[in-house]
């Protein structure tokens, strides 16, 4: 079997304390308790890990450091695969600024690719230079019959829901209603014909239903962290 590629959420940042759509590279660091969280994921995480890949933003790397230190492992920054971009969101942490966010991420799930964020990105450009970078971590290490670890890459909350469901096939009212806190995963496994199985989201493991009754943009206003 081969390994799997785990797309993990980057620690706490202190943009994640203050509730700002940080997405702008290199962005913010991480705070104390996400260097402890980028530890922890590394000690419990229960298979081997042969690689670990991050974005280019700060935070990212920084999590990425904690993980691959904890386990003796290389690190290999990755570009194209940061945070979406929200143009003139950027840096605002008011309910104005995250409602906005939040309903054109509802609109994509539903289909509206091409919509974009305000002197921002459509899905359709994160998920243009996104997916190539996963392409190529399958074509070089898990579709080789040799390779049996995980590769960890570590990104961004929004970029992992959308990449993910996309390359699996979840449903978006599924990927709109399960969150990434700091440090979850999601976990992808290569299958025939370059298709993708996802055999986790965070705590969840398949099926993945559709959610009947979702609400993002007010689960967005109510959380501390609108951006996972």
């Amino acid at each position: 079997m081969s390994g799997r590629l785990v797309l993990v959420r980057h620690g706490q940042s202190v943009s994640n304390v203050e509730r700002r759509l940080d997405t702008r590279p290199p962005g913010r660091e991480l705070t104390d308790l996400g260097r402890e969280q980028a530890r922890t994921f590394a000690r419990q995480w229960p298979h081997e890990i042969g690689l670990v890949a991050h974005s280019v933003a700060v935070r990212a790397s920084q999590t990425a450091a904690e993980i691959g230190g904890e386990l003796k492992v290389g690190l290999h920054e990755l570009d194209g695969i940061h945070e979406v971009q929200v143009g003139e969101l950027e840096d605002r942490n008011d309910d104005a600024a995250i409602e906005e966010f939040n309903t054109i991420y509802q609109r994509w799930h539903e289909g509206e690719l091409h919509l974009q964020m305000p002197e921002g990105e459509s899905a359709t450009q994160v998920l243009d230079r996104y997916v190539p970078v996963i392409t190529q971590l399958r074509m070089r290490y898990l579709d080789d019959d040799a390779w049996h670890r995980d590769i960890v890459v570590v990104s961004h909350g929004a970029a992992i829901r959308l990449v993910a469901a996309t390359l699996a096939g979840v449903d978006g009212s599924f990927a709109l209603d399960h969150h990434l806190p700091n440090t979850e995963s999601v976990v992808l496994t290569p299958i025939t014909d370059g298709r993708w199985s996802c055999l986790h989201w965070g705590a969840k493991s398949p099926p993945f239903y559709p959610e009947p009754d979702v609400h993002p943009v007010e689960d967005a206003l109510s959380s501390a962290d609108p951006m996972g």
